[in-house]
């Protein structure tokens, strides 16, 4: 253990989605040093002509919470991720996650979604369906 010390643990988990869209990621885990740059792997398959894809951190003991979101030559962060250190772009069929000068606050495990994401509360998920003004048609489960 003392010689992980000074190494972060970035885990990367499977994330799949039904039907005809598909997100996948590495199952392994990434190690590296403080002060390294890291790139973590995200490659999709959809029927949309314009994807919008999402990165998210979830740390020990915590909820996934966004970190940005990446669309045709575009990308969108939230406010703690503004840094240059975090940065996706989708390109051809991957948008992967490049995080430099990785800090020990960096360890969590990191997915990525293709839009629409899943949402809802802890009994009932919801997948939600969006028409391509952004409006919300209606929610199953």
């Amino acid at each position: 253990i003392e010689s992980l010390n000074n190494k972060y643990l970035l885990s990367v988990l499977l994330s799949e989605c039904k039907g005809e869209d598909r997100v996948i990621q590495p199952t392994e885990d990434v190690f590296a040093s403080e002060g390294d740059t890291v790139t973590l792997d995200c490659t999709f398959e959809t029927t949309r002509t314009s994807p919008t894809l999402f990165w998210y951190r979830q740390k020990c003991n915590d909820f996934p919470r966004y970190m940005l979101k990446s669309y045709s030559d575009n990308a969108e962060k939230a406010s703690e991720f503004q840094t240059d250190r975090f940065n996706a772009a989708i390109n051809g069929t991957s948008v992967p996650l490049k995080i430099q000068k990785l800090q020990l606050t960096d360890s969590a495990v990191y997915y990525c979604a293709l839009k629409p994401t899943v949402t809802g509360n802890t009994t009932t998920l919801y997948k939600n369906l969006w028409r391509e003004d952004n409006t919300i048609l209606h929610n199953i489960h």
